[in-house]
């Protein structure tokens, strides 16, 4: 998860419990390989954290594993950056409470989502809810036809699902992930509400705290059972810290080496990420068509950032000032 002010509602700030953007300072060359890899360990974790939550879902349920993710994770956060809240205002705090309540959402409708649909396929369908919002605020004709270009993967899905009865889409979970992806795109909004007004990292711990106890009536009575069990308990935790602390901490690292810009494209493939594990650790077969709605996802994800944010080399102005004095001096 990321931390601070959005700086561009692009699809790929940060998919599933990540969290917002900030505006990275002067980066090198020297640091961009550093921050790929961060960013990587990102996608990695995150999608490894979702594969292994499916595995605590016939004990705990998709909400009972949500609700015990975010109060593991709010735990660690409130203990590392101890927030000062005694000083907020009533606006903060306001917009905290939506941020919580939107981290809940997202989260815990994605979980009851890929309890009944693969991950890759939960993840890709999931974009839509950023994409659209994307398009929404830019009103660029272009990042309207980058949405329309999603919704051809969702058709290709929806083609797979009805020619294959191997690959057929459970239609509750399809909703599931769909509301999920309304809940990003809130989510989106709000996480730029709190980077504006919370200084810090304080509003992330306190909006995660709000999500548990919002998920505590719906997965608190399952998620109890794995205070009786250790080993259930334990990897409940290490879903904590593989789907929330862990990316927060890279995904932190990579913005202050990266332009906003690459890190929302490399961000993007987070569907291919989900579909990898999904097979290497769920053995979900992976096909032609799904393959191609994938891929149909993350080229839109990646255009929509593409169109919004010109990415610039480092070193390329200088280089272009260099040609035009050689050829004034000619």
């Amino acid at each position: 998860m990321n931390n601070g002010p959005v700086t561009g509602v692009t699809p790929a700030v940060v998919a599933t419990g990540s969290m917002p953007t900030v505006n990275p300072g002067p980066n090198t060359t020297r640091g961009m390989a550093p921050g790929i890899l961060f960013v990587i360990g990102s996608c990695t974790s995150l999608q490894l954290g979702a594969a292994i939550a499916t595995q605590l879902f016939p004990r705990l349920g998709p909400w009972g594993v949500t609700s015990l993710r975010m109060l593991f994770a709010a735990v660690i956060l409130l203990l590392i950056t101890r927030p000062r809240i005694a000083g907020w205002t009533g606006k903060q705090w306001r917009s905290v409470m939506f941020f919580g309540l939107a981290l809940a959402g997202m989260n815990g409708f994605f979980y009851a989502g890929i309890a009944r649909i693969p991950l890759g396929a939960g993840v890709a369908i999931e974009f839509l809810g950023p994409l659209a919002l994307a398009a929404v605020l830019s009103r660029k004709v272009v990042d309207f036809l980058w949405v329309l270009l999603a919704l051809a993967g969702m058709a290709v899905l929806g083609i797979e699902s009805v020619t294959s009865a191997n690959a057929a889409l459970d239609p509750l979970g399809v909703l599931f992930v769909l509301i999920a992806g309304a809940f990003w795109a809130v989510y989106v909004l709000t996480s730029a509400q709190v980077g504006r007004t919370v200084p810090g990292t304080g509003g992330l711990a306190v909006a995660i705290a709000v999500a548990a106890v919002v998920l505590a009536p719906v997965g608190g009575p399952s998620a109890v059972l794995a205070f009786g069990d250790l080993p259930l308990l334990a990897l409940a935790a290490l879903v904590a810290l593989l789907s929330s602390v862990i990316p927060y901490s890279l995904e932190l690292k990579a913005l202050r080496r990266l332009p906003n810009a690459t890190f929302s494209i490399l961000l993007s493939l987070e569907p291919a990420f989900a579909a990898l594990f999904g097979f290497l650790l769920l053995h979900q077969i992976v096909g032609p068509l799904r393959l191609l709605a994938i891929v149909l996802v993350i080229l839109a994800s990646m255009g929509t950032t593409l169109s919004s944010t010109k990415i610039r080399i480092p070193g390329s102005k200088r280089r272009r000032e260099r040609k035009v004095e050689r050829v004034t001096a000619s």
